[in-house]
């Protein structure tokens, strides 16, 4: 119990941060780990789910930029040869007499 008091308000708001649902510019840059410039850019190119209640300020859904950074999944060798082996299972030539 030697934590200081600067160490422990840190991991209540760590503990707050996470239980968000809507997290403000500031946070979702932090939560993406994105520059602010980036955040602006991707928000102003529509590239990334975001919302502007009131016209000006940008508020994100913490489930929309979990599912944004999941868009490109990148296989890994073993799911790849899984795939073509199922393909190929599946997709047999007919046989020739």
């Amino acid at each position: 119990m030697n934590k200081t008091l600067e160490t422990r308000v840190e991991e209540l708001e760590q503990m707050v941060f996470m239980n968000k649902n809507v997290l403000s510019f500031e946070e979702a840059s932090r939560f993406l780990n994105l520059s602010k410039s980036y955040l602006y850019k991707l928000t102003s190119g529509n590239l990334i789910p975001h919302y502007k209640p009131q016209g000006k300020m940008l508020y994100f859904e913490k489930a929309e930029l979990e599912a944004w950074l999941r868009q490109n999944p990148i296989k890994t060798s073993a799911q790849i040869t899984q795939e073509a082996q199922r393909y190929i299972m599946g997709n047999k030539p007919l046989m020739q007499k």
